[in-house]
């Protein structure tokens, strides 16, 4: 990305003249420093460009020449250097007068270079931009820090709570650069924007009395902003622009960090957040600072998807293209047609959209973000190209334009020699060149704005809508003609519908609403009623959806992004038409609504890798130690993921077996990375724990899933039946600054694992944990040693405890830790049993279980219902009958123990002669159809509970099997 060619075009004929004026300048003050790389050339050219280079070297030959002499033009611009600078001219102040004057010095030698540089092109873009930026922060922190020391002296030192430490502590002021300052991206000739802060109330000490500290941080703020914008006859040093502030201009100069923390979370508006994306410490206390920076990051950036970006940033755009109309600037290259402006509120849009959620989005160079955008695939490559190719032509146009006289302007020149004069500094032979260049660039920002925040001219579908349907939910309509309206439209339950359109209407929350919100609300529901006329049972889908509605009417950016994407909202309408579970996941967690936009990844789940990946990749960002987001990012990765495999059963694009493998596969995933974060935390700050050699552990823990994720059968809101196991040295310790021992340690792993996984968050549970089947139950320790495991396995362990262990499988850990169990669990099984012992054990835990979980009748009496899962001939049936042979046959069949899921037991046990294999075979299709009974009535927020009369045929096949196997008696009921 550069600009135009800077080989050095003709000098054009209109400049002939003022070229040798500049000729006998350069001779009159000659020798001007110059070397290899600095030449007559180069001086020729840049002062036949400037003005102010022209002005300094007539009017200062002998400080140029100082200057120069000390560092060479040739030396390129860094904060480093501009910081050793600054140094220099410190020396010379001995009060206010004398830095106001070194100040300004600073600040013209550095303009002198910086202008230099660009204009000759030693410089590219980014040494132009950021060598502004540098010598803003120079400037401004120099000029506080000397005022700081100097209004202690004369005022006291304020004193309050310091944010980092907690503590009392001696306070500073600090300054927050906005806009282009904030981003590194300042112009040769800007004003700047900044916002004053301090960490907290309290008084200055050791004055001749106290001060309030917001008083004394409000007088510091006037004096360096007179320092820094007060015109002398050195000239200033920039224009200091303060209304960006709190409250603007007639709020307070400088406000505490608790309140503007208040003020933003409050009354915050969307400019301001627009304001905030590239706002950064520039000068005083950066540690406090970045604690500011942090409280106020959730204001900028939402954890949800956040569409009223594009609404807002359109509303900008809307109220400056009226201005530049109403001005005459559609010269104006940054805030006219396809100029600056468009291509950083593009960019901004997708930051406040999405940089909540994608944190290399909170990045504030705009060059930088642009290749994020095409990463995270929000872009295509060649938009991105052409977006960043025209910041880079525009910025240095602008830079062209303000460094001719050291003005801050960004409109095209309109007479024929200073147009030349541009295109002379941007590398073209006349200014017809240099406009088609630009008029191609602005042409492409143009379109590419257009194509991403679109206008709201293009809403011919949502108008038609309104029309159609906006007299009833405004009440424009008597009753009795919207119910017949409704009717006609298909509205099953006309009046109910009506009735609850009323009550939203009328609801404290909606009046409450404000303007914008209730101006949302009211495009929306008309959109929506639209909608939901192309579906069955409209009005049972009305109710289910208006769930969601409710739960946003205070976060109506969600409403916005159904409006901004129909191919959404018609796919919310279809998924609450099919399933009131997915209604409800989505009304608990808007956020979800983003799954919508994509029905490609919607209906097509990814594998085990690719959730891994996507995990992956979403928590690089998030650091280990910020346990709070982390638990955040896993709550929405699994929601999001168990509603594409929820949308994809309803659609037909995965069958039962591999709805069980995806959420299963969801949950292994989570817990993989629960135990990577809790060890990693526990690591930081005790060691790891440590082998009887005195080796260092891995982590040396394994997760043992039990019950259905340990049989690959996990549903749509089952819980997780945990065991924690570790093959590290019992009597071992850590080996960090905090040692402890290594059960201790385990321990409190085991213990912040279930805090991650169960812990209620804003974004609600992750899963219900089931720790019960552990060694001993509840009274058991939370993490056992494998040895310790193995001997209450082998020694104390009841039948159905080992019934259990035949669906348990090592689901998350260390691989060494998860074979060590593997084996064990072979071991176990295959253990000789007494099998009319076993069957009788296994037999009255069955009662026993029938007894508290089925479904209660009377004797001689037809029961209400059938449980699938705990009546007679039901699924928990087949599984004791598995469970049951497992252990009974393990030890002739080793083989048997391979598989942890009742699908593959059934056909290992059918391969291996100890269950025919057409029992086999019809058991499991028998599991298959009650299992996926459940399944559909889970989508449907239904329980196990069906007709009396469901499933005759499985229920007698399943029952017939039961007596032979387990030799009991009786006929299943009906």
């Amino acid at each position: 990305m550069t600009a135009a060619p800077h080989a050095g075009p003709a000098i054009p004929d209109l400049l002939r003249e003022d070229a040798d004026a500049v000729t006998r300048l350069l001779d009159e003050r000659s020798p001007l420093p110059r070397d290899k790389t600095v030449t007559q050339a180069h001086w020729q050219r840049a002062l036949l460009g400037s003005f102010f280079l022209r002005e300094v070297v007539e009017r200062h030959p002998e400080w140029l020449f100082e200057c120069l002499k000390r560092e060479p033009l040739s030396r390129p611009l860094d904060h480093a250097f501009l910081t050793l600078r600054w140094q220099a001219y410190l020396e010379d102040v001995a009060d206010e007068t004398s830095l106001h004057r070194s100040l300004r010095l600073f600040r013209r030698e550095v303009m002198f270079r910086i202008i230099f540089r660009d204009f000759v092109r030693l410089a590219d873009l980014n040494e132009t931009m950021g060598a502004a930026s540098a010598m803003a922060d120079v400037a401004i922190d120099g000029a506080l820090d000397w005022l700081y020391q100097d209004a202690c002296a004369q005022m006291g030192t304020p004193w309050g709570i310091d944010p980092a430490t907690g503590e009392e502590a001696p306070q500073r002021l600090v300054v927050l650069g906005m806009g282009k300052l904030g981003g590194h991206e300042l112009n040769v000739s800007s004003d700047i924007d900044l916002i004053f802060g301090f960490p907290s109330n309290g008084e200055t000490r050791g004055g001749a009395r106290a001060m309030d500290n917001q008083q004394f941080f409000i007088r510091l703020g006037q004096r360096l902003i007179q320092a820094l914008d007060q015109l002398t006859a050195d000239g200033f040093v920039f224009r200091v622009d303060m209304r960006l502030r709190p409250y603007g201009q007639s709020g307070a100069l400088a406000l505490s960090f608790g309140a503007l923390e208040s003020y933003y979370q409050d009354q915050g508006r969307d400019w301001e957040r627009y304001a905030m994306v590239k706002a950064r410490v520039v000068a005083g206390d950066k540690k406090a600072g970045d604690v500011l920076m942090a409280t106020l990051r959730p204001f900028v950036y939402r954890k949800y998807i956040d569409f009223s970006a594009f609404e807002s940033l359109r509303s900008m755009k809307s109220m400056i293209s009226r201005e530049v109309r109403r001005k005459g600037m559609e010269n104006n290259i940054k805030l006219g047609n396809g100029g600056i402006r468009e291509i950083e509120f593009v960019v901004q849009a997708f930051q406040l959209i999405r940089g909540g959620r994608d944190r290399e989005l909170q990045q504030r160079e705009l060059l930088l973000i642009l290749p994020e955008l095409v990463n995270l695939e929000l872009l295509p490559q060649a938009v991105a190209d052409e977006l960043a190719d025209a910041y880079v032509f525009l910025r240095n146009l602008e830079h062209a334009l303000q460094g001719i006289a050291d003005q801050q302007t960004q409109e095209l020149p309109e007479t024929p020699a200073a147009q030349a004069r541009v295109a002379m500094i941007m590398g073209f032979d006349s200014w017809d060149d240099c406009l088609a260049e630009l008029n191609g660039h602005r042409q492409r920002v143009a379109r590419h704005f257009a194509d991403i925040i679109a206008s709201d001219d293009d809403e011919t579908e949502e108008e038609e809508a309104s029309a159609r349907w906006q007299e009833i939910w405004l009440a424009e309509l008597e009753p009795e003609a919207a119910v017949k309206r409704l009717s006609k439209a298909g509205f099953e339950a006309p009046e109910q519908s009506l009735e609850q359109l009323v009550t939203l209407r009328s609801s404290r929350t909606a009046q409450m609403m404000q303007t914008e919100g209730r101006r949302r609300l009211n495009r929306f529901v008309p959109v929506l009623l639209e909608a939901l006329s192309q579906v069955e049972q409209p009005s049972e889908t009305l109710s289910r959806v208006l769930q969601l509605v409710e739960s946003v009417l205070r976060r109506t950016a969600y409403l916005l992004l159904l409006l901004e994407n129909p191919g959404a909202l018609r796919e919310l309408v279809r998924l609450c038409s099919e399933s009131p579970w997915i209604a409800r996941q989505l009304a608990e967690t808007p956020l979800l609504l983003d799954e919508l936009l994509n029905t490609e990844s919607l209906y097509h789940p990814p594998s085990r890798e690719q959730l891994q990946d996507d995990l992956r990749q979403q928590l690089l960002r998030i650091p280990l130690e910020d346990l709070e987001e982390q638990m955040e990012v896993l709550r929405h990765f699994k929601k999001a993921h168990v509603l594409r495999v929820a949308a994809s059963e309803l659609r037909g694009t995965l069958p039962l077996m591999k709805v069980s493998d995806y959420l299963t596969w969801i949950a292994e995933v989570v817990l993989d990375h629960v135990v990577d974060v809790a060890f990693s935390n526990l690591v930081s700050r005790h060691g790891y724990p440590h082998h009887g050699d005195g080796s260092a552990c891995d982590s040396d823990f394994a997760i043992v899933g039990y019950g259905k994720l340990g049989g690959i059968e996990l549903g749509y809101t089952s819980d997780l039946d945990l065991v924690f196991i570790h093959t590290a040295d019992p009597n071992g310790s850590t080996n960090g600054d905090k040692p402890i021992d290594n059960a201790v340690f385990y321990t409190r792993l085991g213990q912040r694992i279930v805090h991650i996984l169960s812990t209620q968050t804003p974004s609600g549970q992750l899963y219900e944990v089931d720790m019960r089947l552990r060694p001993s139950g509840n009274s058991g320790l939370l993490v056992s040693s494998l040895s310790a495991f193995e001997k209450y396995q082998r020694e104390d362990a009841w039948t159905w405890e080992h019934q259990a262990l035949a669906r348990a499988r090592g689901v998350a850990g260390s691989r060494e830790a998860l074979e060590a169990f593997e084996t064990l669990r072979h071991d176990i099984l295959c253990q000789s049993r007494d099998r009319d012992a076993l069957r009788q054990d296994v037999m009255n835990m069955r009662e026993k279980m029938r007894a508290s979980l089925g479904t209660p009748t009377k004797e001689g009496e037809t029961p209400e219902a059938f449980h699938i899962k705990h009546d007679r001939g039901g699924i928990v049936d087949m599984e004791f009958m598995v469970q049951y042979l497992m252990l009974a046959y393990s030890s002739e069949h080793p083989e048997l123990t391979q598989w942890s899921d009742n699908i593959r037991q059934m056909e290992a046990l059918g391969k291996a002669g100890v269950l025919p294999e057409e029992d086999a075979e019809q058991l499991r299709e028998a599991y298959i159809a009650l299992r996926s009974t459940i399944h559909r009535r889970a989508l449907q927020n239904l329980n196990s509970r069906v007709e009396a009369d469901a499933f005759p045929e499985e229920r007698a096949y399943i029952w017939s099997v039961w007596n032979r196997v387990m030799g009991a008696s009786g006929a299943p009921e009906r």
